[in-house]
């Protein structure tokens, strides 16, 4: 544990930060677009930056996107 904390604290003083670089910060705005218009799917736009569905759902403003259609309710034959 003390070599973990001592080279956190050196690169620390090196300037970096001990954490992966994020893979869709420059495409957030195309991807938040895509999502806002409908224009694809989540599933879609991951493909599409090679990145899992949870890291576009962690980069999307879901209160600049239109809410989600209520499903339909079935009406039976009484």
């Amino acid at each position: 544990m003390a070599n973990t904390n001592d080279g956190l604290a050196s690169s620390l003083a090196r300037g970096r930060v001990g954490r992966r670089r994020p893979k869709l910060t420059e495409a957030r705005p195309l991807a938040q677009l895509l999502y806002g218009e409908r224009e694809k799917t989540v599933q879609r736009i991951a493909d599409m930056f090679s990145v899992p569905r949870s890291t576009v759902y962690g980069h999307l403003d879901c209160a600049k996107t239109l809410p989600r259609q209520p499903k339909k309710s079935v009406v039976t034959n009484p």
